[in-house]
């Protein structure tokens, strides 16, 4: 044991991890599969991992994961480099400065946390879409987007639960 009874986090374990299921999930998803005609949607599965980092603890690796997700996804999608970057370090710093307010929320109340945070992240990468092209995205397929990574939840909630009591230095 530490001292004072608090774990450290292995790095590995609580973000490590994540991200490579966040790439191998994304990676899937964008199979060309189709279903009477329907392709599979395409969720930003790094929300999950930047949601619970935040709630996790506070960290200095966090960012810089989450710049490595999104330029993943800037890649994988092609995007204009930094997009997902900047937008999930919105979501991060949103939830960072009202982890207060969020924590210890019943698992319903936090999902609408999680959704309303998803929301800004993807409101801020339709306006930086706008700014980069000088085009508007289509709101449509923005939406549906936030619909499929707003059902993510259950996966940032279990990874909140497993790790939140890791650190208790950070409570």
């Amino acid at each position: 044991m530490s001292v004072g009874g608090a774990r450290p986090l292995n790095p590995g374990r609580w973000l490590g991890v994540p991200m490579l299921l966040s790439v191998v999930a994304t990676v899937l998803f964008a199979a060309p599969i189709r279903v009477w005609g329907l392709q599979l949607p395409e969720p930003v599965f790094a929300m999950v991992p930047a949601f619970a980092w935040a709630m996790i603890r506070p960290s200095i690796l966090a960012p810089f994961a989450l710049l490595l997700l999104g330029l993943f996804l800037d890649i994988f999608w092609g995007g204009p480099t930094g997009l997902w970057g900047l937008s999930l370090l919105v979501a991060y710093a949103v939830v960072l400065i009202l982890r207060n307010a969020v924590s210890g929320q019943s698992r319903p109340i936090m999902w609408v946390w999680f959704a309303g945070v998803t929301a800004i992240a993807m409101t801020a990468g339709f306006l930086f879409t706008m700014l980069d092209s000088l085009a508007m995205p289509s709101l449509l397929a923005v939406f549906w987007q936030f619909l499929v990574t707003a059902l993510l939840f259950p996966f940032a909630h279990r990874l909140v639960d497993r790790f939140e009591d890791a650190d208790v230095r950070f409570r």
